[in-house]
């Protein structure tokens, strides 16, 4: 499924007659310079919501601490963070900046210090220089300095503040002799762009979310989805990659037998679309009906047959979801593994007419002490298979039952 979920998203990529792919292969395309300033900007915002969250609601010491604590202290590495959170400091902040922050107070001769402060003032570097020489991300250096000067800023504010900075931390990139560098930034995008051709697609076939993640792990359910949606698309499929108007109401019936009596129908609607080609909804309901006679829904195989003792042919898709939060350390050593959920889930059709939706849902902690599969419904519909047969099937009237109804 991760291969075919590669396949899709590249065709869109490469493929299409509106992909943008094409620069790839041209340096002196005139859009690489747009693609690459919109990654830069991407980029740029999510380092930045990275940090926010590691630096929101500290105060200016607990910020200044949070930060030295991810560096070892050297003397240029202390002039460059002091130099660029606090930019008009004096010469004496900044000598005792230093002496409280290196290990021995002698480190630096007194000479130094007044050179180490005129030496590495803000406006001789660039933010991407200070950050190298800091050895701290650029825009995390900006943010505390950004923050010292705003304190209680909003994000909203410091991506609104820092458009020209998110755009020259990347100002290498830009270099035409950074070709491959540039084009694995692009092709980034491209992808991105190709994971939203595939939510415009699924969309159309009932996909209930406006957006999804572009990994090929959507393939697995990182994107999500709701049973209603699963249960849509199941109808789809039956009906020959026609997506039907869905109808919960057909009439409404008030006072009746008085003079107030009122009747409202619904008016007669025509917005059936094909969002799937017939030849494609017939592959697909070919596969599943195989899921059911010779696959994980087989025990469901015989849960549906008619007055003259025909078995009622279905089709199926089975899942099961075991949902955990992992944090990994060095080394790929596992840390911690928290359970979120578990779910099993059987998206169905019985014969081709009806259609729907099992699911068994675990939410929370308590998952890890259920194991159940989507054997478990697929066993409830084979157990609600004698109740659901009178609506599939209904019974054929007698005579005097006929008489009764003006038949």
């Amino acid at each position: 499924f991760v291969r075919l979920m590669r396949d899709v998203a590249r065709f869109y990529m490469f493929q299409t007659p509106s992909s943008s792919a094409s620069l790839l292969a041209d340096a002196d395309d005139p859009r690489r310079a747009k693609y690459l300033a919109r990654f830069a900007d991407k980029e740029g915002r999510e380092f930045l919501q990275r940090f926010y969250h590691k630096y929101k609601g500290k105060t200016t010491d607990e910020q200044e601490k949070v930060l030295l604590a991810s560096i070892h202290p050297t003397p240029v590495r202390l002039s460059n963070i002091y130099r660029s959170i606090a930019p008009e400091a004096t010469l004496e902040q900044f000598r005792t900046f230093l002496a409280e922050n290196l290990g021995s107070q002698n480190e630096v001769p007194e000479e130094r210090v007044a050179k180490l402060y005129d030496q590495y003032a803000i406006g001789n570097w660039s933010l991407a220089d200070r950050g190298y020489l800091a050895n701290v991300h650029p825009l995390e250096l900006w943010m505390v300095g950004f923050l010292r000067q705003h304190p209680g800023a909003t994000f909203a504010q410091m991506v609104a503040a820092s458009d020209k900075e998110r755009q020259e931390v990347y100002k290498w990139l830009f270099s035409t002799h950074r070709k491959h560098a540039q084009d694995v930034r692009i092709s980034e995008l491209l992808e991105v762009e190709g994971f939203l051709e595939i939510h415009r697609q699924w969309k159309k076939t009932g996909y209930p979310f406006d957006s999804l993640v572009p990994s090929y792990a959507t393939t697995l359910g990182a994107s999500a989805d709701r049973p209603a949606a699963l249960a849509e698309l199941m109808g789809i499929i039956v009906n020959g990659g026609v997506r039907k108007t869905s109808e919960r109401i057909d009439s409404l019936h008030f006072a009746a037998g008085t003079p107030y009596e009122t009747l409202v129908k619904r008016a007669p609607i025509s917005t059936n679309e094909q969002v799937i080609a017939p030849e494609v909804a017939r592959a697909v309901a070919d596969a599943i009906r195989e899921v059911v006679s010779d696959g994980t829904a087989k025990r469901a195989k015989r849960a549906f047959v008619d007055s003259k003792g025909v078995v009622i042919p279905m089709g199926g898709k089975t899942g099961t979801g075991d949902q955990r939060f992992d944090v990994y350390g060095a080394g790929g050593r596992l840390i911690e593994s928290r359970y979120v959920n578990r779910s099993a889930t059987f998206v169905f059709n019985i014969g081709e007419r009806f259609f729907g939706t099992m699911t068994a849902y675990v939410r929370g902690p308590g998952a890890k002490n259920y194991d159940f599969t989507s054997a478990l419904p697929v066993q409830l519909l084979v157990v609600l298979a004698p109740t659901l047969m009178p609506l599939i099937e209904p019974p054929a009237q007698t005579p005097t039952a006929l008489r009764q109804c003006g038949g």
